[in-house]
């Protein structure tokens, strides 16, 4: 019998006074208009129990004791309606029920917008990865046109599957970690034929890559790092290291490069440089208290080391984890010194 108040009342709040007062800022006439709601939906609420609802209740006590007075339903009904007592537990049971469904609501309004702002950030972090990429793609690119290579060809192919994975394969929340490596061979290829033997270049995968789920995008820039301010800034001598560890339950991934000696007195250029900034920013949204992300800046190395767990709905249906202990937990001290 008082359901049609709880409705009535809340979505008169939710859907009329809150879109056209809240939402614009009109804080004086929302509370005016809050406190007339909420003086007639109480009205409401106490015509309801003296017309409808206290008459059936007190119809079914009746019978079960004949003696039953009620003082509730005493008096006219002017005394009935202005009885201060039961006024104000009629305003306390329809703001109860309507001050709950307002602060779900609110709760999902809150976190609806959490959403959105993480989805734009990362969005907008993803969005600085393709110019970025592409700017040093294309340098390589130039070069290889220059000298006339018969390499050009390979490399826009190669750089084709790159781009085509990067607009449209990447706008989801999680790649192959398949598909994720095959770019990275495809990134490498490229910078191979740029650097040819004067870079040392080594690359190990270990475990299996099949069945795994990864962000896009999240290890080609700490490669790409490398050779930009690594093998690049060498003349001779240069080496890239770089190893992935694929465990059923966690990825690691570890870069290290040579760097010029000079570069050391001072100069940190690879903390401040956009691909690292960009990962570990995308880290923090997306794999939260579940990743480690640390440098290594030496004299005469560089190194990266990311280790990602991975959550139980991105792996493997037919997999469970062997070692109970928290994979975080398990990375050696050797990590450290490489």
């Amino acid at each position: 019998m008082l359901l049609p108040v709880h409705i009535g009342y809340y979505y008169t709040v939710s859907a009329i006074i809150i879109p056209k007062f809240l939402y614009r800022r009109e804080f004086a006439a929302l509370a005016v208009s809050f406190i007339l709601v909420c003086i007639f939906f109480t009205c409401c609420y106490r015509l309801i129990e003296i017309f409808f609802a206290d008459p059936y209740l007190f119809g079914q006590m009746k019978p079960l004791n004949p003696t039953f007075k009620w003082k509730k339903i005493e008096g006219s009904i002017p005394q009935q309606f202005f009885n201060g007592q039961y006024m104000v537990h009629a305003l306390e049971q329809t703001n109860a029920i309507v001050f709950g469904g307002l602060l779900i609501k609110f709760i999902g309004m809150w976190y609806d917008r959490k959403q959105m702002a993480l989805n734009s950030e990362l969005n907008f972090l993803r969005a600085q990865i393709h110019p970025h990429f592409l700017f040093n793609t294309l340098n390589n690119l130039y070069s290889l046109t220059l000298n006339n290579s018969p390499a050009s060809p390979g490399v826009v192919l190669d750089l084709s599957q790159i781009l085509r994975y990067m607009l449209y394969e990447c706008n989801t929340d999680y790649v192959p970690l398949k598909k994720d490596i095959e770019i990275i061979r495809h990134y490498i290829g490229l910078e191979q034929l740029r650097y040819g033997d004067r870079l040392d270049l080594n690359l190990n995968i270990k475990g299996d890559i099949h069945g795994q789920q990864i962000a896009p995008l999240l290890m080609i820039p700490l490669i790409e790092n490398a050779f930009k301010h690594g093998a690049s800034e060498m003349i001779e001598e240069a080496w890239i290291n770089i190893v992935i560890e694929v465990e059923p339950s966690s990825i690691k991934l570890k870069v290290s490069n040579s760097k010029p000696l000079e570069q050391h007195q001072g100069n940190r250029s690879h903390f401040g440089k956009i691909g690292l900034e960009n990962v570990k920013k995308r880290l923090a949204l997306i794999y939260p208290e579940s990743h480690i992300f640390s440098v290594h800046d030496q004299e005469d190395m560089f190194a990266v080391i990311l280790h990602i767990e991975l959550f139980p709905s991105l792996l493997p249906s037919k997999r469970k984890r062997s070692n109970p202990s928290h994979p975080l937990l398990a990375l050696s001290a050797t990590d450290g010194n490489l």
